[in-house]
């Protein structure tokens, strides 16, 4: 029996009873005093304080966090900085939580998540790009990606609950492929309907685009992402292939992957 919590209504599916409600109140349902296993799939600060503090009892916990711990942890932008300190608090969390009680806990951390249509990075390049019928990006935005499609996410976590040799620690989940960013994007624009293309501009003329935004007190997020896209961010999945048979699939994106519908 799965029992599945989220703040939105979800439609009925076989063997799962959705709750509607958050990490502090489930609507109408208490939750059972104890489970098997806990996956928290939500942001990895409030689960850590909400595992911290529960009386749920469950032998085994599985955690999403996120590579950006590492990623964004020397960001130019302050909120990116947050981002991968809060990451970094909810991982302790999680661990300190679990060991406290006698639990065994995992924390999984994607890469650059693609496939529901939720995603904010290629979801929301793929809606810029149907908006303003192309994409544009600096010629040299060639650093490495791994993007991991969520069905290979879920696989994981399920497969992790009965690996003994996860318990207490913490591995990335890379996609099969590795790119550059421009690749990476061409295809996500090759698959819209119609597709849309890619315009590549100069370092330079890109950069200037960049400073006028950030004048006008928009830009630093903006000058973030625009930087990693040089940087190569790449993760070793071979620790979750050898512990709990990890097997993502290689980016080959279609239209329905970035519509939420």
């Amino acid at each position: 029996r799965v029992f599945a919590v989220s703040r939105t209504a979800q439609p009925e599916s076989a063997g799962v009873q959705w709750l509607r409600g958050g990490l502090d109140h489930v609507d109408g349902f208490p939750l059972p005093r104890r489970v098997d296993a806990i996956i928290s799939c939500g942001p990895l600060d409030h689960f850590g304080r909400w595992y911290a503090a529960t009386t749920l009892d469950a032998p085994r916990v599985v955690a999403f966090g996120s590579t950006s711990v590492e990623v964004k942890q020397d960001s130019c932008d302050a909120h990116e900085r947050d981002l991968a300190l809060r990451l970094r608090d909810g991982e302790r969390a999680v661990f300190a939580a679990a060991t406290a009680r006698g639990a065994a806990a995992t924390v999984l951390r994607p890469t650059l998540v693609y496939g529901a249509g939720r995603d904010r990075t290629l979801t929301r390049i793929a809606q810029l790009a149907g908006r303003w019928g192309r994409f544009v990006l600096p010629r040299d935005a060639c650093g490495l990606r791994q993007p991991v499609h969520v069905a290979d996410l879920a696989a994981a976590a399920h497969a992790c609950i009965d690996s003994t040799a996860s318990h207490g620690h913490g591995y990335a989940l890379p996609g099969a492929e590795t790119l550059p960013y421009r690749e990476m994007v061409a295809r996500v624009l090759a698959a819209l309907q119609p597709p849309r293309p890619l315009l590549l501009l100069p370092a330079p003329v890109f950069a200037t685009a960049v400073m006028a935004a950030r004048l006008l007190g928009r830009g630093d997020a903006l000058a973030a992402v625009v930087a990693r896209m040089r940087e190569d961010l790449v993760f070793d999945a071979t620790p979750a292939r050898r512990h709990f048979g990890y097997a993502p699939r290689p980016f080959q994106p279609d239209a329905t992957m970035f519509s939420a519908d």
